[in-house]
This record gives structure tokens, sequence and C-alpha cells, in this order.
């Protein structure tokens, strides 16, 4: 939890899930190492908006983790009739993610991000449609050797999958399938308990969603992401080791530049964020906007020795050497 808060902004509760299952993951591989099939794997679903941190909490995992990790778009897999070759595809970027080393591929990290979009829906043809897909990531998610273009094989049965998507109308069928009334409580009952698993996202949920139960099956870890608040996507630009905020300081003071920008224009940039629905997605663009034509004329200006930004609406200041 510790290295995440470094980097991942929020989110607390489903950092400490994604945290515990990728834990256990590894410590059962390396408990169960000379058992072959003694262990389930806890494959996980990433629940939240877009932009809310899924793809950035699973990578900064695997750097912690130093293990090799790729992301794969559940949306080009259902768009393709070659589903086996696309996964195919994403096995082969993660063994070269690994250097070609096989046995290290084998313990790596697949993000299949959108997966919501595999949901089943009646109009669709069963050869083309989510179904399909959700089907043929079935054997892999579960385990088994997967041959490659180059006639190697990569065994998945270690290889941690881990799901995200936005599930937009979820909270809907959540709204009126939930509800523990019929569990008897009394003064000794844990509150706390009990509303978190009125909040936890149920099997039964996903399959009216349109998950089929097998593959709901292969997710057994579920984590919600919640949409980020202005004072988050503040915080995201300014406050984790690799905050762009922090990238630009060290830029400019290559060029021997102090560069300051005001809390506001962080807000200023959040609000924008915001009213783009996007989540944190949209920060980098926003903010590089408002870099780019002031790294423009700094490297030409030797004289100039800081530049303020008070407002994103308003000219940067430069100050000049004495």
């Amino acid at each position: 939890m510790r290295y995440l808060d470094q980097y991942v902004i929020g989110q607390d509760q489903a950092k400490k899930v994604l945290a515990v299952a990728v834990y256990s993951h590894y410590r059962k591989i390396a408990t169960f190492a000379h058992d072959q099939g003694s262990f389930a794997k806890s494959n996980v679903l990433l629940v939240g908006p877009s932009g809310t941190g899924k793809t950035l909490l699973c990578d900064t995992l695997s750097r912690m983790l130093d293990v090799p990790f790729v992301t794969a778009d559940a949306t080009s897999l259902a768009q393709t009739k070659y589903v086996n070759e696309e996964i195919e595809a994403a096995l082969q970027r993660l063994l070269e993610k690994a250097d070609g080393n096989v046995e290290n591929a084998q313990h790596g990290i697949i993000f299949i991000d959108e997966i919501d979009k595999l949901k089943t829906a009646p109009a669709e043809s069963r050869a083309t449609s989510g179904e399909s897909v959700q089907h043929a990531l079935l054997k892999i998610m579960e385990g088994s050797p997967v041959k490659l273009k180059n006639n190697q094989y990569i065994d998945t049965s270690n290889v941690l999958f881990i799901c995200g998507g936005a599930f937009v109308g979820l909270e809907k069928i959540m709204s009126k399938t939930h509800g523990f009334g019929f569990i008897a409580t009394s003064a000794d009952d844990n509150q706390n308990i009990l509303d978190r698993l009125n909040q936890r996202v149920k099997p039964t949920d996903l399959f009216e969603f349109g998950l089929i139960p097998e593959f709901t099956g292969r997710l057994p870890v579920i984590a919600n992401l919640h949409p980020l608040t202005k004072a988050m996507l503040v915080s995201i630009m300014s406050v984790p080791k690799n905050s762009i905020y922090r990238q630009y300081i060290e830029i400019f003071r290559g060029e021997g530049v102090e560069l300051s920008i005001g809390q506001r224009v962080f807000e200023q940039i959040a609000e924008i964020a915001i009213e783009y629905k996007t989540g944190a997605r949209s920060l980098r663009g926003i903010f590089e906007e408002l870099i780019t034509p002031i790294l423009y004329v700094v490297p030409d200006k030797p004289e100039i020795c800081k530049v303020e930004i008070r407002s994103l609406f308003e000219d940067a200041r430069y100050f000049r050497r004495k």
C-alpha cells in the first residue's frame, strides 16, 4: 500500500483489495511451485469509471514486483474474427516485455481493459458476439499452454489476469438486487461488514449485466474504483513521485529555470477534466497545452531564470537573471 500511495492518489479500498490479491497470487506460486494444479487462480476484476486509475494500479504493482506487464483491449478482441490470434499477440508482447525469458513471462500480469464491452446482446450473432470472446478468454485465464508464432509455448497457469471496465448501468442492477434485509441483525453485528456486503458486486449482478457465469467465475476478486474528486485530480498532477508537475520541474531545472505553478492552476485544470468526464485521462493533455508555449520560448532565452504561472487564463510571468 505504501508503494502504491507514492504513485496512485485515492482509491484506498481498491488498492487494498488488489494488493492483497496480487500478493496472494505470487505467494501461492512460491508455495506450490512443485505441486502443479494445487491452487485455484484468483484473477481480478476492477470496476470503475474511465480514468480512475485501473491501468495505473496494475502497472505500478507490476513495476514494484518487477514482473512483465501488458495491456489488451477487449473492444479490439470483440471486433475481430481472429480472437485467438489477438490473444496470442498479447502473450507475445508479454514475452517481449520479459526479454524473451519464457519463465519470467509465465509469471507476468495481463490487464484486459473495457471488459464490460464484451457483454452479451440479444441481437448479436454467436460468431461475433462478446460472449464468443468471453469463451475464448476462459481457457487462458484458467491456465493453459499457448503456442506462439515462433513455436514457443507460454503456459498461462501462473499469469495473473486483471480485467477492468466502467460497467455503466451496473449500479442500477445492484440497487435492485442488493440488500441483506433478510439477515437478522442485532446489536452485536458489525454494521461495517454488512455495509461492505451490500456494496459488493455480486456474480448475479454481472450475469444480469451480460457476462456469462463461466467467465465471471474466473474473476473471483472484485474491487470498486470511485469517480475522482476535484481534490484528487489536483493531487494527481502534483503529489505522486512521477507526477507531471514534478517531471516538468526537472525539465525546466535542466534549462537552469525554476518552474512555479500556483494551486489555482491545478484546480482550473481539474475543473476542465471534470467537465470532460474523462477522469485523470485528460489532465496530461491540458497541462502540456499550458506548458508547450513556455517550453518553446525558454531554451532560446538563457536570461530567463524563473517562470511563474498563476492562472490557466493568464500569460505566464518570466523573471530574468539580474
